[in-house]
Parts: C-alpha cells; structure tokens; sequence
C-alpha cells in the first residue's frame, strides 16, 4: 500500500506557471525573442538550467546566472503579488497532514524559489520534506528530485505516489519507482498516467488504497 505522498510545486500546489512564463516572455523579449505556447509546453516541468538552454538555444540570452537574476527581479514582487495555492491542493494538503500522512515537495524549482512559493502560500507548514531542482545532480525528467525527497522522507519509493502536472515530472517519478497522478485541471486526460481534474484527499487516499 502506498504510505506518502510527494507533490510537485508549480502547477500542481501553486498557480505559477503563468506568472513563470509572463516573466520568462519579458525577458527573452529584451533578447529580440518571442516566447510562444509552444515554447512553454516544451519547457513545462523541467528545471531552470534545462529551460535556459532551451532558450539559448533560440535567443541571445544573457549567462545563466545574469539571466536568473533578470527573471528573478520581476518574478519575485510578482509572486509576493499575485502568487496563491490552488484551493483544492491547499485543502488536500491539509487535510491529508492531519491524517498523519507523509508527504514531501519535488520541484525543478531551485530551493530558495521553491521555498518562498510555499511560505508566501502558506504551505510549507504541512511538509515532512522539501526538494528543490538545485539540489540534484540531474533535473526532471530523471528521477533524482523523486529519489531525494522518498529518502528524506524515509519512504521507499515504491510506497510513494506522485502528484504531477507534466509529462517530464510524471516521466521522473516512475522513473524514481513511484506511483505517478496527474493533475490535469483543465479537464484533459494524459495518454500515459492516471490523471484527474481535481485533488482531494478523499480521492488521493482512494489511490493510496488502490495502488
């Protein structure tokens, strides 16, 4: 039976895509490039490294660490604005912390981001364990973030199921030997995991059950 959970940040906790990728947009712009959907769902649920060398790849970007602090300038008063939890996760989160459930966060994220994210939402009280995408030698689609966070749990992985957003993400969680579900809110179904269209922990529970 499966005994934790281990989420995914962006997307999956926290509504921050969109924030990510207005910011992203703005910043390539002063790069002379145009960021496209398509460029987002390429780069949905891959770590910040992966995603920038997508992008310099196309564009004459600034170095890593100056295009960082770029999109960091605008991204952080952005979220201290407009940044909130996804009222479905907040409410599964808390009710599954009060059932004694382990759970941990795995994020392409790096930690100080990942970090800020959960305080300003005020989730990060409800977590057994915390990985961020800056912590891991290699970032989602392998299995590295899922790897740590079942050991800083304590957990095997195979006694752990994934809750995800992305195809990368739910990739690197079955890579790690977990159970992966995703989330898919806009009513879509993923052709290669269980998905659903909202988090309870009624129904995340019935999983636990089931796997």
């Amino acid at each position: 039976m499966i005994s934790a959970v281990v989420f995914d940040c962006d997307g999956v906790l926290v509504d921050s895509e969109p924030i990510a990728d207005e910011v992203w947009a703005l910043v390539l712009a002063e790069a002379g490039y145009t960021m496209t959907p398509e460029d987002a769902v390429a780069c949905l649920g891959t770590s910040e490294p992966t995603t920038y060398a997508y992008y310099a790849e196309r564009a004459d970007v600034l170095p890593y660490e100056e295009h960082m602090a770029a999109i960091d300038e605008i991204r952080v008063p952005v979220y201290e604005e407009r940044l909130e939890a996804f009222p479905d996760a907040f409410d599964t989160v808390q009710s599954l912390a009060a059932q004694g459930i382990p759970m941990a966060v795995a994020s392409s994220s790096r930690r100080p981001d990942l970090d800020s994210k959960l305080a300003l939402t005020g989730l990060d009280r409800y977590f057994d364990a915390f990985v961020g995408g800056d912590e891991v030698e290699h970032g989602k689609p392998a299995p590295d973030v899922y790897l740590e966070a079942a050991r800083r749990l304590g957990v095997p992985p195979a006694d752990c199921v994934a809750i995800e957003d992305a195809e990368h993400g739910a990739t690197a969680a079955v890579a790690a030997g977990m159970r992966a579900v995703m989330i898919k809110r806009d009513g879509s179904i993923s052709p290669n995991h269980a998905s659903v269209s909202e988090l309870t922990s009624d129904l995340l529970t019935a999983w636990m059950w089931r796997f």
